[in-house]
Formats: structure tokens, sequence, C-alpha cells
């Protein structure tokens, strides 16, 4: 979960008092997709939809993402950057970009090793073709921090 975000959306709650109640029904499946990612989250159902509403409000106030690209939004890194991440996880398209241009992986291997859907990679992959000097630079960015880091 990116604490940033939520912060961003969330950081005037300071009570139960704050928060407003709202009945919602959903999809059986949905509902049985959310409590099964709320529970590899670990936590509960109720603290999932309020991230992932929080997530979805924050992307739409950043208006940063590309409507062509709807696995892909944007979360801000250790450094405050927004960085192009798979929605609904943290796995950031530039992992997905090193690990089939460097490491040689297959879209299926990826899916597999990132426990994501292929049609997310793939369509990674086509974000970073049509946003290869946003990526390149974020890698290049976190190279130079690397090198800071370590010497």
């Amino acid at each position: 979960m990116n604490h940033d975000i939520l912060y961003d959306i969330l950081n005037d709650i300071t009570s139960e008092e704050d928060m407003a109640r709202y009945p919602l029904n959903l999809p059986q499946q949905l509902k049985q997709d959310a409590e099964s990612w709320a529970k590899k989250q670990g936590v509960s159902l109720n603290q999932f939809i309020l991230w992932a509403t929080a997530e979805k409000i924050g992307s739409l106030n950043q208006q940063l993402d590309d409507p062509k690209y709807p696995q892909i939004t944007y979360r801000r890194g250790a450094n405050g950057v927004p960085v192009p991440v798979l929605r609904g996880t943290g796995i950031r398209v530039q992992a997905v970009v090193v690990a089939h241009n460097e490491w040689g992986m297959t879209t299926y291997e990826i899916a597999a090793e990132y426990d994501v859907s292929q049609r997310q990679v793939d369509e990674a992959l086509t974000f970073f073709t049509s946003h290869r000097a946003e990526i390149e630079s974020h890698l290049a960015l976190e190279a130079q921090l690397t090198h800071e880091a370590h010497g």
C-alpha cells in the first residue's frame, strides 16, 4: 500500500466522526476478488476498499494516468516523484521493462514471477514504448541514487 497517496486523500481524517457511512452493493464476484486481495494485503475488506478508492481518487486528482493504458497508474516513489505502476499492485513499470529487456524474461515468466496477468505485463511494455523517455529517466534517477548511496 502506498502511504503517500493515502495521506494525500485521508490526511484530514482524525476520528470516527470524520468518516461517512455508505452502503455498498458489489457484484458477488467482485466482492470475492476484493476479499482475496485484501487477505493478500493483510488488511480488512473495508480497509482494502478505502485504500482502492483513495488510490483511484488520488490518481484522478493527479491527472497523470494515460487513458490508453487502464492497467497503469501512478504512485509517488520514495523520492516523491510519481512513477508508473501496474494498477492494484506496487509493481513499477520499470521493473517489468528491466525484467524483459535486461534479464530476457518472457511476458509469461514476468507475469508468473510478479503474480500478475500477462495482459498487465503486455500493457506495461506497450506503455514503455509510448513513454520511453519518462521510464528511462526513472531508471537513470534510480541508478544515480543507488550509486550515490553505495559510492
